[in-house]
């Protein structure tokens, strides 16, 4: 019998070691602790032998090495892991495995070893093209490594490549973002991923914003976005996520799945899960993680059931980051909610040309995505007022028994 899309596992590794750590980043990440590395392997191995009995039911068909920098890791402990993973549980064979790395972290003798361990999807942290912004933000790679980390990735016979983009760095224009995606457009990836630059408090750059600093506006960065999406559509990126472009075949499953509320299990310090009706987390601290999974101490930082309710409201905020988008029969088959008042707002929006109804479906346009924290908040809010609406006269009937 044919497994569900729901039977289906996911699994993330979390390598927090990087050559140095970039003014904008908020990831649990560490620079200078390359001596623990071998320590974290030891920990990660125990805890995948551990944990994989749970999951013996359930295919896994993603799995990914997310950073920090996974490839400054180094080829030896990823082929370890991927090894024990592909042992321990039911791995695909065509399972989607990727591991993130920066261009000045890879070349063709570590990729070719991957890609021959059974790597099949490299994801480069590439930026910007343009150096003087690399260096603003402290990059450890200029864009001369960029085009020999792809170059490298061909010759390794990598034939699924992403690159990540940010817009709106500091000292940023139109002009500059313009040239950055015409120069990565030459390298011919199967997928970018272009972000809106978000400054999260606690790090380098937002210090750097509180005292003067200044950054592109929103309405500059909207423009961008909105040139962004019609330029790769044109070069043949079809946009499937707010961020994220593919050619035909090539978006992250992987990342789908996490929009798509579809299972998955994180290991390492900050690795979320989604498994067994239940989400949870573990500690943001190296030490704590490996003391905890090698002697018996305790590295949960969250854990919560999450009753359909919730899932019902994740629905919403997930499904419309995509192109996706959400739908009448699916939605009330899953949740039993009302679904007419969703739509009435849906056909506001449509008005405003912020949503589109196509084949059924209901999703925002990329005018739509730039609102979307709104618009989204705003679906969710009539959500719960219906489901309020539902829950009274229930309420009131088993008052009056």
């Amino acid at each position: 019998m044919a497994l569900k899309p729901e039977d289906k596992l996911g699994i993330y590794i979390h390598i927090p070691f990087c050559r140095s750590k970039c003014d904008y980043c908020d990831f649990y990440s560490l620079a200078g602790r390359e001596q623990d590395m071998d320590s974290y392997q030891k920990a990660l191995l125990a805890h995948i032998r551990e944990t994989a009995p749970l999951a013996r039911h359930m295919e896994v068909d993603t799995v990914y090495f997310g950073g920090g920098t996974p490839s400054y890791y180094g080829a030896k402990r990823l082929k370890e892991l991927l090894a024990l993973i592909k042992k321990q549980f039911r791995v695909r064979k065509d399972a989607e495995i990727t591991v993130e790395g920066n261009p000045d972290s890879v070349d063709t003798k570590l990729l070719t070893a991957l890609r021959k361990a059974g790597f099949n999807r490299l994801s480069l942290g590439v930026q910007s093209a343009c150096d003087e912004l690399l260096r603003c933000v402290h990059r450890p790679h200029d864009f001369q490594q960029t085009q020999d980390a792809v170059a490298a990735a061909r010759k390794a016979k990598l034939c699924n490549l992403s690159l990540d983009l940010i817009n709106g760095l500091p000292g940023q224009d139109m002009a500059g973002w313009q040239q950055t995606v015409e120069q990565v457009l030459a390298l011919e990836p199967e997928h970018l991923s272009c972000y809106g630059l978000k400054v999260e408090e606690g790090t380098p750059l937002h210090r750097r914003v509180a005292g003067g600093e200044t950054l592109p506006d929103d309405d500059l960065q909207a423009d961008m976005y909105l040139w962004t999406v019609d330029r790769l559509e044109r070069a043949g990126y079809h946009q499937y996520e707010i961020s994220n472009f593919a050619r035909d075949g090539r978006h992250s499953l992987h990342n789908l799945r996490y929009w798509l509320t579809r299972p998955y299990i994180g290991f390492g310090p900050g690795a979320h899960s989604d498994f067994g009706g239940r989400r949870y987390s573990f500690v943001r601290d190296l030490d704590r993680y490996m003391d905890g999974v090698l002697h018996g101490g305790n590295i949960i930082d969250s854990s919560d059931l999450i009753p359909d309710r919730e899932r019902c409201g994740e629905y919403l905020m997930l499904r419309l980051r995509t192109t996706r988008g959400i739908e009448e029969w699916e939605y009330r088959r899953s949740f039993f909610m009302n679904f007419d008042p969703i739509e009435q707002k849906m056909l506001t929006y449509e008005q405003h040309g912020w949503a589109v109804q196509e084949n059924g479906r209901w999703r925002l346009t990329p005018k739509g995505f730039l609102l979307s924290n709104q618009l989204i908040g705003e679906l969710m809010d009539v959500q719960e007022e219906s489901s309020l609406e539902t829950l009274l006269p229930k309420l009131r009937r088993r008052e009056i028994t």
